[in-house]
């Protein structure tokens, strides 16, 4: 008998080529940039790409919880909803910073089950399922071991560096490295790229979904700040911040929650 989860990882991986179709079709156009409610960035490539992935994912009886899709409510009464950022990290991507990505999570009964996250610009692509783990690029992957928390690497927001509020955790013998997207971080944790990361910061559920699927394929962890465990599609899809960490990090945890607390108050 086939997975249960291998048709939604085929569907996954259509979607994924399909945004990266949409990325090669740029061929070096200038991106317009224009702005959402409350000033984000936007860009033709982030309708484009909704379009795809909505095209190559739902089928009737999906739900749907896209960045830049208006929310439609329904998605609460399904069993299956797609959570997607169909660009994550727009700003990198204008600036030209190969740290952007498309991210895509099947969740089910509120817990992420199959991702996939692809930036095109890095040669990147990772996708997985529970049940079924984690391939990087095509070969099979795993997150690294967690050693001493003072030897591992930390990808953290570009934006939270540049506002001082990673200090606290380099001065406590940490490697930060910045990155923009959380999607991207969170993939590159999952395939054994990098060993955690984390944000004190708030973020949507589409920021998240897509890592968080890969990291319960890969036997780790998403959790909340407070170490709690996180629900998805809610009815306000947001969360207080995010921890990304491989199997064995829970030694770790409480050092950690400290930390981000010093982030916070600092």
């Amino acid at each position: 008998m086939a997975h249960p989860y291998l048709e939604l990882v085929d569907r996954i991986d259509r979607a994924l080529t399909a945004a990266e179709n949409v990325f090669a079709t740029l061929n070096g156009r200038k991106v317009t940039e224009m702005r959402k409610t409350g000033g984000d960035p936007l860009t033709h490539v982030d309708l484009a790409l909704d379009e795809v992935l909505r095209d190559s994912l739902q089928v009737e009886g999906d739900g749907w919880l896209s960045e830049e899709t208006a929310d439609d409510l329904s998605r609460l009464d399904t069993e299956l909803v797609w959570i997607v950022d169909p660009l994550d990290g727009t700003r990198e991507f204008i600036d030209g910073l190969p740290e952007f990505c498309t991210s895509v999570a099947a969740v089910v009964d509120g817990m992420p089950v199959a991702g996939g996250v692809v930036n095109p610009a890095a040669d990147l692509r990772v996708v997985g399922a529970i049940g079924l783990g984690v391939s990087c690029n095509g070969e099979s992957a795993s997150p690294r071991p967690s050693g001493p928390l003072a030897h591992m690497t930390v990808l953290a927001s570009r934006s939270e560096v540049g506002r001082g509020q990673w200090e606290a955790v380099e001065s406590a013998g940490i490697v930060v490295q910045p990155m923009g997207s959380v999607a991207y971080k969170m993939a590159r944790v999952a395939a054994g790229l990098d060993h955690a990361t984390w944000t004190p910061v708030p973020k949507h559920e589409w920021d998240v979904a897509g890592g968080a699927a890969l990291m319960a394929a890969a036997g780790g962890s998403v959790i909340g700040v407070d170490g709690e465990l996180l629900l998805f599609n809610q009815p306000r899809p947001w969360f207080s911040g995010v921890i990304a960490v491989p199997p064995g990090f829970e030694i770790h945890l409480e050092a950690v929650k400290t930390l981000i607390h010093q982030q916070r108050a600092g």
